[in-house]
């Protein structure tokens, strides 16, 4: 069954995160063009977050109950028409806007995809198809922000947001034709446990904690890196999108290895380590002066969130298996929500106050150190 359906969602979602990736690196620079203020930098991925953080557990939860495919279907539909709507975008109000919807949308795509991987991979195999579906799906983001570098820098953004519009609607099509629907595990326990009784697991209380922590440091990243490599060092759009590009596919290219290696050794040895794989890294970014150390950086983070990623969600799947597989899933993604509504807006304010983006990297790498910790703690 898996090998049957793997491919058509790998494809749709490499799609559908191409054309997000196109535009997500340049859309803080974008947003200083229509003079934004730090505080505004950060609203414009706090929507995004915030909006997701909402919808991601009601349509993880109803998706448990009527089924996967709907809910994939709408979400990429709404992402590619509101992608349409940048064109006509002004000011940061209306930027912020949009990006809510976009992240109600995504709220009900990502989850829903992995709990559909989830739902099909063979016991003692979780880390080897979270490798494959992390790499499948995120290497969308790593080849995104290359092209979108490529196009924003020769035809402008508005080509680059038409092209986020088409590649969304080619995976809604996707989905709608040729995917079916994935009759669902079924679980050890009551899928009707509400996500408080969910949350005395150990498993997904620590991993909430490191995805939050994570998450506030890589909205963070998101918003600084372009400004650091673009303002403070002078990159070009093309160089700032190769940046974002090798942090995606050292991550995807490693996935597959991270899984073989998760069913094999212990899963929480490996979440830890891989942290600090991470962590050490984005505290060094503003010590590199140049493309090439800070292109050494961002493939160091690339290794680490490959390990990490790949052996928590395979523990995610087996939470899945006793609680529901959409709701579990959905979890993370809230967390993940939540962290990219206050990262960005911790360190757009640390921006303004000390007028430079060194603090707001200190502060994604202090806060993944805390996540580490909790992580730890929680499943100890």
């Amino acid at each position: 069954m898996i090998k049957k359906v793997f491919p058509i969602l790998a494809i749709s979602m490499f799609t559908s995160i191409l054309g997000i990736g196109i535009i997500v690196p340049f859309l803080s620079l974008y947003a200083t063009e229509m003079e934004a203020t730090g505080i505004w930098l950060g609203m414009i991925f706090t929507g995004y977050g915030l909006a997701s953080s909402i919808v991601s557990p009601i349509a993880g939860r109803l998706s448990d109950r009527r089924g996967r495919k709907q809910f994939l279907a709408i979400g990429l539909l709404t992402y590619s028409i509101v992608s349409v709507s940048f064109i006509w975008i002004v000011n940061p109000y209306q930027l912020a806007l949009a990006r809510l919807i976009q992240g109600a949308a995504g709220g009900m795509v990502f989850p829903i995809a992995m709990a559909c991987i989830g739902d099909i991979s063979p016991e003692g195999e979780e880390g080897k198809w979270m490798g494959y579906s992390t790499a499948a799906f995120f290497s969308g983001f790593g080849f995104g922000p290359l092209m979108g570098g490529v196009l924003t820098e020769h035809f402008g953004m508005d080509v680059a947001f038409a092209s986020m519009a088409g590649l969304n609607m080619l995976a809604f099509l996707l989905i709608t034709f040729f995917f079916p629907e994935i009759k669902q595990r079924k679980t050890s326990t009551d899928t009707s446990l509400s996500f408080r009784e969910m949350s005395t697991s150990g498993i997904i209380k620590g991993i909430f904690s490191l995805r939050f922590t994570q998450a506030m440091g890589r909205g963070s990243f998101m918003v600084f890196l372009p400004i650091f490599a673009g303002i403070i060092l002078g990159l070009k759009t093309t160089f700032i999108g190769a940046l974002i590009s090798v942090h995606v596919f050292s991550m995807c290219l490693l996935s597959p290895i991270a899984g073989h290696i998760a069913d094999r050794y212990d899963r929480r040895a490996l979440v830890v380590l891989s942290s600090f794989m991470y962590l050490i890294p984005m505290a060094l970014i503003p010590l590199a002066r140049n493309f090439w150390l800070l292109f050494l950086v961002c493939a160091l983070q690339g290794i680490g969130s490959s390990i990490s990623m790949t052996a928590s969600q395979a523990l995610i799947v087996e939470e899945g298996r006793k609680f529901g597989m959409g709701s579990t899933m959905s979890l993370p993604m809230l967390a993940m929500g939540l962290g990219m509504v206050v990262g960005p807006l911790a360190s757009g304010g640390l921006y303004d106050f000390f007028v430079s983006t060194d603090p707001a990297f200190y502060f994604a790498a202090g806060v993944g150190l805390l996540g580490a910790g909790l992580f730890v703690w929680f499943t100890r």
